[in-house]
């Protein structure tokens, strides 16, 4: 078996690990707030509880980035899986231990921190690195790299259709099914991987000098991530959605609940229509699909600021996902570009804690401005894309964004 078929397959394997991992996540995502009534949580622990995840995404992504470029892809899926299936085990037993009597939610709250903010926080982090590693690795041309990158934001966006639908429709049986159906995935995956992913082949073994990190502060990586944060910290504020779609139209909590359902379901659905077939047909430079997502996600704002009813913000919305998916795999490509073969591990480690730290700042930003002024996000939002597209259109600088690693000493500071 050749290089290139190994690697491809690699890639194949670790895109089911992204869209199985992700979905097990999203499975949860009709529960959590019902759940955290019942157990007797705040909101602002529930939100404590996602913002943590993010924080061990954060901090575990360029971990795993360098273990891919050591011990090899498989290594980093198996140990990532298995964490986070640990960890949705974990959760699903405290919330069922915290169901069971009363004056139990303190140390519910403790057990949720660990199972699903640490644990599976810091092994849900593995799947994505790994695809984004595998891509690049498996692909010599920037039309390919970027097809390959596109497939991975594809199958992360398809998780967010699938796996709330599928979670609402098991929690019509019993709203502990879904607890305890995403952990028993994620060991079958394991078992799928273990079986299947032989260590060999997969592994992209370097030692010695090969080791070498390549830094953030990398003078053309640095404004590739600037540009991504700025992208990604404008999504994450969306997260006050669905206190606008309640607000502006004037709705109870069910009826809240089915518009933002429909609002995310469209939304979703052109994100993954966005990386997974219009992005691989186009075959745009990096450069040029980000100069044309950005614009798109401004005019999202724009109508999402500016509508009055649920299909002029379903609209704004569509929109946003339709530049923000150009945008994510010209972002993704451009920073592989800029790493040699033994530090594509390293690189898309840094790229995916870099929309980790998006996801902690943002949800925080986007609701205190929210109680500032109602379509202050939005403005915010706005702002920032365009500051983004001068920065790509303007800037001296940004055309080098696309431009390959060519010699080890440029790839540092």
């Amino acid at each position: 078996m050749t290089a290139a078929v190994t690697k491809g397959r690699g890639l194949g394997f670790a895109l089911a690990a992204v869209l199985v991992t992700f979905s097990a996540q999203q499975l949860l995502t009709p529960l959590l707030a019902p759940l955290a009534r019942e157990l007797g949580l705040s909101e602002f622990q529930l939100g404590l509880v996602v913002t943590i995840a993010a924080a061990a995404l954060t901090v575990m992504s360029p971990v795993w980035g360098r273990a891919v470029d050591t011990i090899g892809p498989r290594a980093v899926l198996l140990s990532g899986v298995g964490l986070a299936a640990l960890g949705l085990a974990g959760f699903a037993a405290a919330v069922e231990w915290g169901l069971g009597g009363e004056n139990r939610a303190g140390w519910t709250f403790a057990g949720m921190l660990l199972t699903r903010s640490l644990l599976f926080g810091a092994g849900i982090a593995a799947a994505p690195v790994v695809g984004v590693a595998l891509a690049a690795s498996s692909t010599t041309d920037e039309a390919s790299r970027t097809k390959s990158v596109s497939l991975v934001g594809a199958a992360q966006g398809l998780s967010f259709v699938l796996g709330p639908l599928a979670g609402g429709a098991l929690a019509t049986v019993s709203v502990l099914l879904p607890l305890w159906i995403s952990p028993s995935v994620l060991v079958v995956l394991f078992v799928v991987l273990a079986v299947a992913l032989k260590p060999a082949p997969l592994a992209q073994k370097v030692v010695g000098e090969a080791r070498a990190r390549i830094s953030p502060f990398d003078r053309r990586l640095l404004p590739i991530l600037a540009v991504g944060f700025v992208v990604y910290l404008g999504l994450s504020m969306m997260i006050v959605i669905g206190f606008l779609v309640a607000d502006r139209l004037r709705l109870d909590s069910e009826q809240t609940a089915g518009a933002v359902g429909i609002a995310f379901f469209v939304t979703g659905v052109v994100l993954v229509l966005t990386q997974g077939v219009v992005v691989p047909r186009l075959g745009w430079h990096v450069l040029r699909l980000l100069r044309v997502g950005v614009p798109i996600a401004l005019v999202g704002f724009v109508v999402i600021a500016v509508g009055g009813q649920l299909w002029s913000i379903t609209v704004g919305m569509a929109l946003l996902a339709a530049g923000v998916g150009l945008a994510i795999p010209g972002y993704t490509t451009a920073a592989t570009l800029v790493a040699r073969p033994h530090e594509q591990g390293a690189v898309s480690g840094l790229v995916s804690a870099n929309i980790g730290l998006t996801f902690m700042v943002g949800p925080v930003v986007g609701t205190g401005l929210y109680e500032v002024a109602p379509i202050a996000p939005l403005l915010v939002g706005a702002v920032l894309c365009v500051l983004a597209a001068t920065y790509l259109y303007l800037a001296p600088s940004a055309r080098r964004i696309g431009a390959r690693a060519e010699d080890p000493a440029d790839a540092v500071p």
